[in-house]
């Protein structure tokens, strides 16, 4: 006998689906284009194709007349397509497709039904990506400048935060043990304690991160082949929508994903990058290189306050261990205003500020302890 929690269930997953369907074909009757209102239909069809499953399951507990209503959230987006067109709610439905699109993992009898809703997230999301008006969102826009372009974008940021996140805390930990009144060699012990300490658990931080990474996209690409092999119609027709997605009109989508699914090994990879998201010759890179930078980022930030106290002792390393901190975090500020937008000198101030104020709390805090522990 189905119990109480199961029957929730069932109507949980009617509902989604119900409003799934009832979405799409709003935004199937505000869409003007006829290759996306096509989509579109496809996609409430699909909807309710999984809808029909849950009244089924319902059905055989005893639950015949279900009664649908849909929810707030697809009325208000149903009623914003109709006015303002499906462009201006295609981000925010994307973004709920994809947050959703594992909703299924977990139930052992919807298995079938989990691949499917992956393949939708990616679907709606080459829609949304592709219907930006082009010149109008600001990503648009700063991609054609000079200053946003290039790959390397991302790698310089991390780059740069992993060397600030070294020299602030090392600082911040050399200030606060000179503040407790120790002895200058165990100042320096310090900072080389926490150079090493900091940049480990970094450098681990970052394997650990980017080796589940590499593992979770084998399980989703050896799941992704076993169902190119068990149900080679259903991964075709994600593949037709994907296409269609990005412009192509039904059948020519049809046609591109019929010849892709003949070359198993090449589908494969198409999936993967367009619904899984993941680059099989990539698989999130190297941990050991990833290891490897970010224990030198971390190093090179690091060493900075502890340097003064490879040369000198005292109140004098401490003011040149405060100076020579200051002057690497107003570089850092200056590098940052590469891709933050802001002036140079803006952004030197603030991470000078910022640091040093925090360094100045620690030192504080030391005083305070180094008095109370004495």
């Amino acid at each position: 006998m189905t119990g109480s929690a199961e029957i929730g269930r069932y109507r949980t997953n009617l509902q989604d689906e119900l409003d799934g369907a009832a979405l799409y074909a709003a935004l199937a009757a505000a869409e003007e284009d006829p290759v996306r209102k096509d989509l579109f239909l496809q996609l409430s069809q699909a909807e309710a194709e999984h809808a029909k499953i849950w009244k089924e399951k319902l059905a055989a507990a005893g639950i015949e007349d279900v009664r649908y209503a849909p929810s707030l959230r697809a009325r208000l987006l149903a009623r914003l397509a109709r006015r303002f067109g499906p462009r201006f709610v295609l981000p925010a439905i994307a973004a709920a497709e994809f947050a959703d699109r594992n909703k299924y993992s977990g139930q052992a009898d919807a298995a079938a039904l989990s691949s499917e809703e992956q393949g939708h997230a990616a679907v709606v999301q080459a829609v949304a990506a592709r219907g930006r008006p082009k010149g109008t969102i600001g990503t648009e826009i700063a991609s054609a400048e000079r200053w946003h372009r290039g790959g390397a974008g991302n790698e310089l940021r991390a780059a740069v935060l992993g060397a600030n996140d070294g020299l602030v805390s090392n600082f911040c930990l050399i200030m606060g043990v000179a503040g407790a009144g120790v002895e200058p060699r165990f100042v320096l012990l310090t900072g080389l304690a926490g150079l090493i300490a900091g940049a480990s658990s970094m450098a681990l931080g970052e394997w650990l991160s980017v080796t589940n990474a590499r593992e979770l996209a084998r399980t989703q690409i050896a799941k992704e082949r076993e169902e190119i092999e068990q149900t080679p119609e259903a991964e075709q027709k994600e593949l037709a929508l994907i296409f269609q997605a990005k412009g192509l009109g039904r059948a020519d989508a049809q046609r591109v994903a019929a010849a892709l699914m003949r070359d198993k090994q090449a589908a494969l990879d198409t999936l993967a990058r367009e619904e899984l998201g993941i680059d099989p010759a990539e698989m999130g890179g190297n941990p050991w290189t990833a290891a490897g930078f970010s224990f030198a980022l971390f190093t090179l930030g690091a060493i900075f306050p502890v340097l003064p106290f490879l040369l000198t002792t005292g109140t004098a390393a401490v003011a040149a261990s405060i100076g020579v901190s200051a002057l690497a975090l107003g570089a850092i500020g200056v590098v940052t205003s590469l891709f933050n937008g802001r002036g140079p000198w803006f952004s030197a101030a603030r991470q000078v500020l910022f640091g040093c104020v925090a360094a100045g709390v620690t030192y504080g805090v030391g005083a305070l302890l180094g008095v109370s522990l004495s």
